[in-house]
């Protein structure tokens, strides 16, 4: 199978380009006019460069504005055309995309058939083939249906169609209606991910361009009806989104070809065309939950988040037998703090300052998992192991975060019993009734958004909710949940830029992307926060208004106003189902807790508070320095 991919789906320049592609295990790309006409040196130098990167040109795009000219017009454009397939025999590649024209004002179906006939018989002359593209802002072929219709006419061997995911299915339309396509005239297939689109789709090329999962359209489904057809050709990606093009040309091909390889996955072996010949995978994880959240810190701020996790009445219940490593547990949920001087978590917390740095995941085989993500793109995470000590299989997730998976089926779900050892209680204190650990929260750059949700995506079995714009008193957050089929891992990705808003100051404090906040569940939120106010939990103060305004909003009574009041407590209500919320007071420069209580079928994570949570916030935070702004 050939994984193709555009080079201008990257930033940068040819050479820097095409090492990326190779290194993140594509084997061809398409190449584009843009990257030839920059690039220094003859089309026999990049022929070269090509192949020593290991690699071969599927395709050379797009050609432009061919069809139902007139005159000397017409005659320029088989000229240029001329000239495009003698570069084509220096470029060592045999199939030219020849685009639809977007200005062709004169001549009907039958002119346009002679052009593409023409355009046939000088590609059989040279041993070329072209494929034909209709587009939405085309003025005569907008239609895969109607660019097959002219091919059909011309009945070349040489001329066949290409195809785009996102032309065939951002209006909506399904992929079984290109089921009668004929395989053998499908000449290449582009696919790109992106938002259904409910309005006209001209001019709407800038909203595609995503990569496969990381927008609505059903492309395991395009994938699937191409194969039946009998496609045989390589799987080519369009490209990357602009935003995620500020990551890099590396940072773009490992997305790139974890969103290839995870999508053909999914569909091989569903039938008996399915057949890609993709790297071996296993399954898609089912994620049980969050097994453990270790912090970096120094002793200064282990102190700090101990007197928090006090005020939380979590109980220090394990020390490590060789390393400064200690458990703090409440109900299911194990908060790590490590204050070694040495090894990964030290190295984080210089880099980082106090913060999170590793996390473990619950999964159903570990060492399965762990082979998955690192034949996605993900590199292992390893560092000496002593006597006694348990090899956890791990990864680097996005932006260099450390995840461990733990499971059942061997002694790794033991590790607090191997490697820690009780100590004493002096006090008995009662728990607050935190139970688990309800969600996650990671706040990233907005560039590197889309990189952190193919990752869960494409290593574990998860679901994605639309974007979220929250409004933040110095700009705006982007937030993106997503979680396992049942619930019991649930993340929150927040993109912002650096140093404006609230999370902006958090990344830019930690020089990257980090774990801002964790939620914990209570089934009961009262009970929960009367224990924490004895327990002298600090929680985030709120505005008089926000509990003036909810009672306008939902018709709360007098009495479950006052109590909401008294507690700091936030509130939010869909359909059947409630939310309550209790935020912390922030630490370690703008990281912090929540408690959070779901009734009824409440899913979400109360978007509506959050202006009110980022609002409070600013305002304690302004005065320690942080860069708002």
């Amino acid at each position: 199978m050939n994984l193709s991919i555009a080079t201008s789906a990257f930033p940068g320049d040819l050479p820097r380009k095409l090492q990326a592609i190779a290194a993140a295990g594509f084997t061809g790309v398409a190449l584009c006019e843009q990257d030839f006409t920059c690039f220094d040196g003859t089309s026999r130098d990049i022929a070269r460069l090509v192949s020593d990167n290991g690699l071969i040109i599927n395709i050379l795009q797009p050609f432009e504005n061919l069809e139902g000219l007139q005159g000397s017009t017409k005659s320029h454009a088989f000229d240029r055309l001329e000239r495009v397939f003698d570069r084509m025999g220096e470029l060592q590649t045999d199939l030219l995309l020849v685009r639809a024209a977007t200005d062709a004002e004169a001549g009907g179906a039958d002119e346009i058939e002679q052009d593409l006939s023409d355009l046939a018989d000088r590609a059989v002359k040279r041993g070329l083939r072209v494929a034909y593209l209709a587009h939405p802002w085309a003025r005569h072929i907008r239609e895969e249906t109607q660019a097959l219709a002219q091919v059909q006419a011309v009945d070349s061997p040489a001329l066949g169609i290409a195809l785009n995911s996102f032309f065939s299915l951002a209006d909506g339309s399904r992929p079984a209606r290109l089921a009668q396509m004929p395989g053998d005239k499908i000449f290449h297939v582009q696919l790109s991910d992106g938002p259904r689109i409910e309005m006209e789709m001209q001019n709407l090329e800038q909203h595609f361009r995503l990569l496969p999962g990381q927008g609505d359209l059903n492309l395991a489904g395009f994938l699937r009806v191409l194969a039946r057809a009998g496609y045989k050709g390589p799987w080519t990606l369009d490209g990357a989104s602009e935003m995620a093009m500020r990551t890099g040309e590396t940072a773009v091909a490992v997305d790139s070809y974890r969103a290839l390889v995870s999508l053909l996955d999914a569909v091989q072996g569903t039938g008996p065309e399915m057949e890609f010949s993709t790297p071996a995978l296993p399954a898609r994880v089912r994620a049980r939950g969050i097994e453990f959240v270790e912090f970096a810190a120094d002793e200064a701020s282990a102190d700090d988040l101990r007197q928090m996790l006090s005020a939380l009445r979590f109980r220090k219940e394990r020390q490590h037998r060789s390393k400064a490593v200690e458990l703090w547990r409440q109900g299911a949920i194990n908060i790590v703090i490590n204050t070694e001087t040495e090894g990964y978590a030290h190295s984080a917390h210089i880099a980082h300052g106090p913060t999170v740095c590793d996390m473990g995941l619950r999964v159903e085989d570990a060492n399965a998992t762990a082979r998955r993500a690192e034949a996605l793109g993900s590199t292992l995470f390893d560092q000496p192991v002593g006597a006694g000590q348990l090899d956890i299989p791990a990864i680097r997730g996005v932006g260099g975060n450390v995840v461990h998976f733990i499971d059942e089926k061997s002694d790794l779900h033991r590790v607090w019993d191997i490697e820690f050892y009780p100590v004493s209680r002096t006090q008995a204190q009662q728990p607050a009734g935190l139970r688990r650990i309800d969600h996650l929260a990671q706040t990233m750059r907005h560039e590197e958004m889309q990189s952190w949700l193919l990752f869960y995506l494409t290593t574990f079995e998860m679901e994605k909710s639309p974007v979220v714009d929250v409004t933040d008193p110095a700009g705006h957050v982007y937030s993106q949940a997503i979680q396992s089929p049942e619930g019991e891992l649930r993340l929150n990705l927040n993109g912002t830029d650096a140093g404006r808003t609230v999370a902006g100051a958090f990344i830019a404090d930690k020089f990257g992307a980090g774990v801002q906040h964790i939620a914990f569940l209570s089934d009961d939120i009262f009970e929960t926060s009367e224990l924490l106010a004895a327990s002298g939990f600090k929680r985030l103060a709120l505005p008089a208004n926000y509990y003036a305004s909810l009672q306008s909003a939902f018709g709360l009574d007098d009495a479950l106003i006052a109590q909401l009041q008294a507690g700091n407590i936030l509130y939010s209500r869909n359909g059947s189902g409630e939310y309550f919320q209790i935020y912390s007071q922030a630490i370690f420069g703008g990281f912090f807790f929540e408690i959070v209580q779901r009734k009824g079928s409440y899913a979400g994570y109360g978007a509506r508070n959050a202006p009110v949570r980022a609002a409070a916030q600013s305002r304690l935070l302004r005065p320690a320095g942080l860069p708002l702004r």
